[in-house]
């Protein structure tokens, strides 16, 4: 079974592997960083409670999407959780790399038992790179807008 996975990753074409390591590397990136007091982190996520524009990110739709695939992939084969704050972290910093505009959102909200949960989630244009599922269950209390 790895052995499999690990030849159809070679398989790949070489750009699609460089993007996979990248995000296989900033998850390990992000889930350092989620360790910190944020605090201390939130500095670095752009202007706070600002947005970028819904449109107008056309032009990078196809490499937004295949940051966005690559992190949803290989947050599976990570040894480290890598939940909705981690991968909004590192699809953020793959996007800063190619200097493309995005907005990382905090949300709060209520489990089905009522017990308080928080999602975070990431768009870039009007494509959601990470978090989409579920986004609409939680309440914005923070947004980060990371301009390039």
């Amino acid at each position: 079974m790895f052995l499999r996975k690990v030849s159809r990753f070679f398989t790949l074409h070489s750009i699609t592997r460089k993007t996979m390591m990248e995000a296989f590397l900033f998850l390990g990136w992000a889930r350092i960083v989620k360790q910190f007091p944020f605090s201390k982190i939130t500095p670095s996520l752009g202007n706070h409670m600002e947005e970028t524009p819904f449109h107008g990110n056309e032009h990078h739709g196809e490499m937004v999407k295949d940051i966005s695939c690559a992190i949803h992939t290989m947050s599976r084969y990570t040894f480290w959780e890598s939940e909705c704050l981690v991968k909004a972290l590192a699809g953020m910093k793959m996007l800063e790399r190619r200097k493309i505009e995005c907005t990382l959102y905090l949300g709060t909200g209520r489990d089905g038992s009522g017990k308080m949960i928080a999602h975070a989630w990431l768009r870039s244009g009007s494509i959601y790179v990470s978090g989409a599922e579920g986004m609409e269950k939680f309440t914005v209390v923070g947004k980060f807008a990371k301009k390039m």
